[in-house]
């Protein structure tokens, strides 16, 4: 009951300010407040592991002010980059900027960069390659452009979504960088482990399958160590994580790099038990248009006549990857359909609302909402700054 009539209070006051301050379009709001506190939390698990070093996910947190905000609380100027075009903004806002690719980039992309920012052919990036054909590619890019490409190898920890998966493959790609040191320099390791805290417990617990993708991990490692000594070092890069195994890393890890991003603006589908003492700090507020005492279905007289247990509102905008989260019980009607122009939402009879107030949304994903509006509006003391994203 507490945290409802705080949820309550927190949502009556945001739609008053929002009232007093906006321009009536659809809004994604950041709750800064919550944010840091997400941050604080974070930031005392990291001091658990000291060895980790915290890489920041540009996707999931894909705004300029957004990261130079939470990277300065980490202190870190790493980060995971999924997306060419968000590169650069990376590297010009960063003095030291260190830049790991979250996945293997087609040939054609890594050479646009070096043709198009041949000011940047010495910045600090890692290039993510899981298979020979790629690396022997990205050789002949390193060649043409007379550039030394750092290489971090994609290994298979247990995700299955590719990468190296065996000690052949992993030696093959040892074997091409060590026979190359003029144009390619080993890097370290990316394991990815999203399937940690995914796989419903019947088929294999959290823990049990971290520690699975822990032993793999540390038999790559091993590898190295024993075959290609000369390519081992401390400073490796050895990358793992992501937000649903977070708990996991910083309380035992053989990785020196932690991913992770989406946690601190906790969307839904990062409620997992592993991460409960994190608050969802992202929004979607959307104004209301119209509010209607009943919902009509459009060729159904019938059932139209039916006694109403609901109003219906239209919006402004809608559909987004987001469940509706105030006013209290606000769905989409069953029959009516889903709508990105004008949605239907059902509210309680009983409900107060009106048009030009808003309701609100809990976003799924970050990665996938924030791209969707050109402005952050980083929300704190009733006031709301505007924060540009990465919308390309």
């Amino acid at each position: 009951m507490v945290k409802n009539a705080q949820a309550h209070d927190f949502f009556q006051q945001l739609n008053q300010d929002l009232r007093h301050s906006a321009f009536g379009l659809p809004r994604l709001i950041l709750d800064e407040d919550q944010l840091k506190r997400n941050i604080q939390h974070a930031e005392q698990q990291l001091h658990k592991n000291k060895h980790l070093k915290p890489r920041l996910v540009v996707k999931s947190l894909a705004s300029l002010q957004l990261l130079q905000t939470v990277a300065t609380h980490f202190q870190t100027q790493r980060f995971m980059v999924f997306h060419l075009p968000q590169i650069l903004p990376i590297l010009e806002s960063f003095s030291s900027a260190d830049v790991l690719m979250g996945k293997p980039m087609p040939a054609s992309t890594v050479e646009y960069f070096y043709l198009r920012f041949t000011s940047w052919n010495t910045s600090n990036i890692q290039w993510l390659v899981d298979t020979p054909q790629r690396l022997i590619a990205y050789l002949d890019i390193a060649r043409r452009y007379a550039v030394r490409l750092q290489i971090n190898i994609e290994i298979d920890v247990g995700l299955h979504r590719g990468g190296v998966s065996s000690t052949q493959e992993l030696v093959a790609l040892l074997k091409i960088i060590e026979a190359h040191p003029e144009q390619l320099k080993f890097s370290g390791l990316m394991g990815y482990d999203a399937h940690v805290t995914k796989l419903p417990s019947i088929i294999k617990k959290a823990d049990v399958a971290y520690a699975e993708s822990q032993q793999i991990y540390q038999h790559f490692i091993e590898i190295i160590q024993a075959q290609f000594p000369q390519l081992w070092h401390e400073e490796l890069c050895l990358n793992g994580g992501g937000s649903p195994s977070f708990n996991f890393h910083v309380k035992q890890s053989v990785c020196n790099d932690l991913s992770f991003g989406s946690m601190l603006l906790k969307p839904s589908d990062f409620d997992s038990t592993h991460l409960e003492a994190l608050k969802p700090a992202l929004w979607i507020a959307s104004p209301v248009l119209k509010v209607l005492e009943n919902t009509e279905l459009p060729g159904m007289p019938l059932l139209n006549k039916l006694p109403h247990k609901d109003k219906a509102l239209f919006i402004y905008g809608g559909y987004w990857m987001a469940d509706y989260v105030y006013p209290k019980g606000a769905h989409p009607h069953l029959l009516y359909g889903r709508s990105s122009n004008q949605e239907l939402v059902n509210v309680s009879k009983t409900t107060q609302i009106d048009v030009d107030d808003y309701v609100f949304l809990r976003p799924t994903q970050s990665e996938a909402i924030i791209p969707q509006f050109s402005q952050l509006y980083c929300y704190k003391n009733n006031v709301f700054e505007a924060w540009e994203t990465f919308r390309e």
